[in-house]
């Protein structure tokens, strides 16, 4: 698995992909915080990085599937995917390899954005005037945001040899399970009756509760069932050559 993770990162950065998907994530969240008047925090009366936690999901849910779109579907449409099944390793260590180099190359595009909070610490007043507690939850949400996108991701790959097709999957089922519940949980025949039900099986009502600062077992439960969900389709999928 191991070498399968560093084949990927290897592969990230020896082309322009991981410099063009951090470069993307970072000019796109600049333009958004600190240019664009409607969200610039300079126009702000709080100090807060709200903005980057409430754009994010919604710039996440196109910059992950195109990181993830070539992981299996590649190895399919060239054929290597045979090529790695007769190497030592099981096909959940392939597809969990694959996973945490997806992982690894979002979590790196995370770590500049510290320079945003930086600058708005030093533009509070006073100084430092800042919810670094709710601003750490955010954080974690954030990565575990990235987690279950690139799970689904993955899963999107496994299905179809089309990177491109892939990533129209990827972008929609998490489009689905960020926002589509809430939605359906606003239609007549949910309101006040199940739709807090409806809205919990979605991402956004545990990502929210994370942003607040709150770290609850049950939202950290539920993206670690929802990852291992997406992983266990992903496994299906790849013994199904099997069958």
């Amino acid at each position: 698995m191991f070498s399968i993770f560093l084949k990927e990162i290897n592969s990230f950065f020896s082309s322009l992909i991981g410099y063009v998907v951090i470069s993307i994530f970072l000019i796109v969240m600049g333009l958004m915080m600190f240019v664009f008047p409607n969200y610039s925090i300079l126009n702000s009366k709080f100090a807060s990085l709200d903005q980057l936690f409430s754009m994010a999901p919604f710039i996440f849910m196109f910059l992950i599937p195109a990181v993830t779109m070539r992981s299996l579907a590649e190895e399919q449409q060239a054929g290597t995917i045979e090529l790695l099944t007769t190497r030592p390793v099981s096909d959940l260590q392939i597809i969990m390899g694959k996973y945490l180099a997806c992982l690894t190359l979002v979590v790196f595009a995370l770590v500049p954005t510290i320079l945003y909070y930086w600058t708005v610490y030093e533009l509070g007043s006073p100084k430092g005037n800042l919810d670094s507690g709710a601003i750490g939850g955010s954080y974690i949400g954030l990565v575990f945001l990235a987690a279950a996108f690139v799970a689904i991701g993955i899963f999107a790959s496994a299905l179809t040899n089309n990177q491109i097709v892939a990533f129209i999957l990827a972008s929609f089922l998490c489009f689905v399970f960020h926002w589509g519940f809430l939605a359906i949980s606003n239609l007549p025949s949910f309101v006040g009756k199940i739709d807090s039900i409806v809205q919990m099986l979605g991402v956004d009502y545990h990502y929210e509760s994370m942003s607040r600062g709150v770290l609850d077992t049950r939202d950290i439960i539920y993206f670690f069932s929802l990852i291992a969900f997406f992983i266990a389709l992903t496994l299906a999928v790849l013994q199904r050559r099997k069958w």
